[in-house]
């Protein structure tokens, strides 16, 4: 994987800024785990996403760079279908990024993925593929899969557009949480 650069989460952010389908979270003290740990601890509210998790942010960031041609491999037509491998937030990110963005998204989960992750990945507009009883089968399947000009994998990690995608999360913290509680409380 080539390495992320401030510049690549930063434009990452802008491209998420530029859509409903990724929002802004808030930023919550919790008074219970300052306490405890005996620091500032502060929590991002991510699971207010439409998906409930941050992966929204990478699978929005990887999709939109890859159908505008501008992605990992820029000199490659843009796209016309994303195939992913996931037990469940991945593959909910990726297939309402892909409706979004008017294209077929093939989601192959693991036959022991959660049956709401499954649905969720389906009412999002993915054809969900089950494959294997644990990821490692469904990852396997799923890179089979991607044998059709103009189809694009994404990795749920490995993958610098999804990791520019997520880092926008890390941007938000900054601009969100005070200079003062970011320091190291010793």
């Amino acid at each position: 994987m080539s390495t992320v650069t401030i510049d690549d989460v930063e434009a990452a952010a802008e491209r998420v800024a530029d859509t409903d389908i990724v929002q802004r979270t808030p930023v919550e003290r919790s008074r219970s785990l300052s306490d405890r740990c005996g620091a500032d601890v502060r929590l991002k509210m991510e699971h207010l996403q439409r998906t409930g998790s941050f992966k929204t942010r990478g699978a929005y960031n990887a999709i939109s760079r890859a159908i505008d041609g501008s992605g990992a491999g820029a000199d490659e037509p843009a796209i016309e279908r994303v195939v992913a491998a996931s037990a469940g937030n991945h593959a909910q990110g990726v297939a309402l990024a892909a409706a979004d963005a008017g294209i077929d998204a093939t989601i192959v989960m693991p036959e022991s993925a959660p049956a709401a992750k499954i649905e969720a990945t389906r009412a999002y507009g993915a054809s969900v593929v089950l494959r294997g009883n644990a990821f490692p089968e469904a990852m396997a399947h799923a890179q089979t899969l991607v044998d059709e000009p103009r189809t694009r994998f994404v990795h749920a990690f490995d993958d610098p557009d999804v990791v520019a995608g997520q880092g926008t999360l890390g941007l938000e913290v900054i601009d969100q949480v005070p200079r003062r509680a970011r320091r190291r409380r010793g």
